[in-house]
């Protein structure tokens, strides 16, 4: 028997919506400069990061371990500033059936914005814990991207 879920986090952020929609819509390739966390990636299949159709590989700190896996945007909708990411592949494939990443910002009304990252998943049996390491991944990576967004 398997294990699904939602697993998700608010996080306030400096940087204005459009700004980190823009890095993760056109610029993602950009992260890794950003954050310690994220350690490599590469376009693994594809001619343009940010393509539906292209396929990322990443290599991130996840549960304090080096953990590979593959990306690709399932949608992206400007107007509401959310990105559908799928994660497979490598380290991921052996534990989840679905593994789905949304992002979202808003701009708050006083400066600054909020962030939110939601984890839709399944499991491949309920010896597989939620992914509670990946919401801490994209937590700390947040942080440190949003220092780095007000800087530019």
């Amino acid at each position: 028997m398997s294990l699904a879920g939602k697993l998700s986090i608010e996080i306030g952020v400096h940087a204005t919506a459009a700004k980190w929609f823009n890095l993760l819509a056109t610029q993602l390739h950009h992260v890794q400069n950003l954050t310690d966390a994220v350690h490599e990636t590469k376009l693994h299949h594809g001619e343009d990061w940010h393509h539906n159709e292209s396929i990322k590989q990443w290599t991130s700190t996840i549960d304090g371990k080096a953990t590979k896996y593959h990306e690709s945007i399932e949608s992206a909708d400007e107007d509401n500033k959310t990105i559908t990411y799928k994660i497979f592949g490598e380290d991921f494939e052996h534990k989840f059936k679905v593994f789905k990443l949304i992002f979202q910002a808003v701009d708050k009304d006083e400066g600054g914005g909020v962030i939110k990252w939601i984890i839709e998943y399944e499991t491949k049996s309920e010896e597989f814990d939620p992914p509670f390491g990946f919401l801490q991944f994209v937590y700390k990576g947040s942080r440190d991207v949003d220092a780095n967004l007000i800087k530019e």
